[in-house]
């Protein structure tokens, strides 16, 4: 399928009109048309539909955009690079990888402090689930990856060099106006009939091997497609949720967080190629290893649970926020 076309689907996503695509593509409206038309009859289903103040994409348009952006930007990086090759400046672009919660707080910072000290540096920012990220450093996608070894953990690889950068203790995300916010650290029982969200596998595994550990089942009733789909619903209400400590800087308005008495914990490393290094990984690895500095509770980690913790958590669950 022709790049060329794959842009114009692009352009009239954003602009929302065929006309205005046109205009700025140079185009004839009839052209753009055409070209829409061509990967639908490919792909064998409608990308756009029309609606009184112009087009939008359709379920099947929407997922088609998405890869489409993101390999019109993939092609406008290897135009540039050949480009720099031609004009003798080649300088590949330090591709880093990390985690949602890590690419949210640590690495932009890690990356701040290498540029501070080492000027001008090119670079992108990816963000995925470990395993994705482990596998693009395999495949030479990433230069350098920021992952934890929560469930399903890190794999033994040979072709990868792994530095331990500390541990991250999981805390849980609250809406500001629950019961149980500004208190704790609170005992896993004490949530245990709350409506708890999750947006991977294996966040929730990690949470349900917890709380198994003390003896108690958490109801994961709720799914988010990702992070900031998760605090949102902590933010509204609907839910509470585990959280990496290292996200607590990053939160957003109507979430705050509450520690737990012996809290699950997660590895966070960084993990390179063996060959061919890009020559800023080792700087940001050091950049790395200074910005990260784990979320402790400010109590004692064996306090007592306040007397009224357990009432307040109930009274919460039972106020009319439990959506399940």
């Amino acid at each position: 399928m022709d790049l060329t076309v794959w842009r114009t689907f692009v352009t009239v996503c954003r602009l929302g009109s065929l006309s205005a695509a046109a205009a700025e593509l140079h185009h004839t409206q009839s052209a753009v048309s055409r070209q829409i038309a061509g990967p639908e009859r490919q792909l064998g289903v409608p990308l756009v539909q029309r609606h009184a103040r112009g087009v939008r994409p359709t379920p099947a348009g929407e997922v088609f955009r998405h890869h489409a952006v993101a390999t019109l930007n993939e092609a406008d990086r290897a135009v540039r690079a050949v480009q720099d090759v031609r004009d003798g400046t080649f300088n590949r672009p330090l591709a880093v990888g990390a985690t949602p919660s890590l690419a949210a707080g640590i690495v932009p910072e890690a990356i701040r402090g290498l540029l501070e000290r080492a000027g001008s540096i090119r670079w992108n920012l990816l963000p995925g689930l470990s395993a994705q990220l482990h596998n693009r450093v395999i495949a030479g996608d990433l230069d350098i990856a920021v992952v934890t070894d929560a469930p399903p953990g890190l794999p033994h690889d040979p072709r990868v060099e792994r530095r331990f950068l500390g541990l991250d203790d999981m805390v849980v995300a609250l809406p500001v106006d629950h019961p149980l916010a500004g208190r704790g650290p609170v005992h896993v029982q004490t949530l245990a009939d709350q409506t708890w969200v999750e947006d991977n596998d294996g966040s929730a595994a990690l949470l349900r091997q917890y709380s198994a550990r003390a003896g108690v089942s958490v109801r994961i009733d709720l799914t988010a497609a990702d992070l900031v789909g998760k605090l949102a619903l902590v933010a509204t209400g609907h839910a509470i949720a585990l959280i990496p400590g290292v996200l607590t800087g990053a939160l957003r308005t109507g979430v705050t967080t509450l520690p737990l008495v012996d809290p699950p914990t997660r590895g966070i490393y960084a993990i390179t190629p063996r060959r061919d290094p890009h020559p800023s990984a080792a700087p940001l690895l050091d950049q790395l290893a200074t910005a990260f500095t784990p979320v402790r509770p400010t109590h004692t980690p064996h306090q007592p649970i306040e007397k009224d913790a357990h009432a307040a958590a109930l009274t919460f669950h039972d106020s009319g926020t439990d959506t399940s």
